[in-house]
């Protein structure tokens, strides 16, 4: 019966309720392999909504970040590098009630380099250009820096160095339910059997979504639901057997 997300194509997650009802342990259903809401200001928003950041590293942790790429949206940021991260954004959110993605929009640099060449002389050429020229950076990426540093703060070499290779988005919330990939919570593995099959319900199995675990989007998603789906079904022909 699918998770909860998608309720416009059936996968609502009413069943959820329809089980609590009737004593099984089900886990709330929250967004998986979602994007985020970020607080844009209004100049970057109508500059940038839409434009795809490439070739970047990103994570909660700077120390640890992964490769990718991603999509600003008006409300904030979405695309398979986000989604990779979202399980643990997410979980941090709920916990904290705030998590903060550090980007680095210069992988094949580091911070030594950019400050090297930020820190030459500028003459008569204008700060934003500059920056763009000692960085590279320019388009979005360069809107992403203007967007967390002042004016003033784009003249410390040494500041726009750091902020190059880890950015600070500060992450609101999660994109809502329906508009999540997939979804996670659901059935808790302690309600069923080995089978699948709900304890407090016997003749009921449940597989797919519906149980509680997520994955990456893509092939990992699928996969593991016609397994679950496998084993739900070899559950429901060894309960026929038993009762005949």
């Amino acid at each position: 019966m699918g998770g909860g997300s998608w309720a416009r194509l059936g996968s609502n997650g009413a069943w959820a309720n329809i089980l609590r009802d009737r004593g099984v342990q089900v886990h709330a259903l929250v967004p998986a392999n979602c994007g985020f809401d970020v607080a844009w200001s209004t100049t970057f928003r109508q500059r940038h909504a839409g434009a795809a950041i490439k070739s970047v590293r990103a994570g909660s942790d700077p120390a640890v970040m992964r490769q990718g790429e991603f999509v600003v949206t008006e409300t904030g940021v979405e695309g398979s590098l986000i989604y990779a991260l979202s399980a643990a954004l997410r979980d941090r959110l709920m916990v904290e009630g705030k998590v903060t993605l550090f980007v680095d929009m210069a992988p094949g640099r580091d911070a030594k380099s950019l400050l090297n060449a930020l820190s030459r002389p500028r003459s008569k050429t204008s700060l934003a250009n500059h920056v763009r020229k000692s960085t590279g950076l320019e388009g979005v990426k360069f809107g992403l820096l203007r967007e967390v540093l002042t004016s003033e703060q784009c003249g410390d070499p040494h500041l726009v160095a750091i902020t190059i290779k880890a950015l600070p988005l500060k992450l609101v919330a999660p994109r809502p339910l329906d508009e999540a990939i997939s979804s996670a919570g659901g059935v808790a593995f302690e309600a069923v059997d080995d089978g699948l099959m709900l304890r407090a319900l016997p003749g009921v199995f449940c597989a797919g979504e519906m149980l509680d675990w997520e994955a990456p989007t893509g092939g990992y998603l699928l996969t593991a639901s016609m397994a679950t789906g496998r084993q739900a079904g070899l559950g429901v022909v060894r309960w026929m057997a038993r009762a005949l």
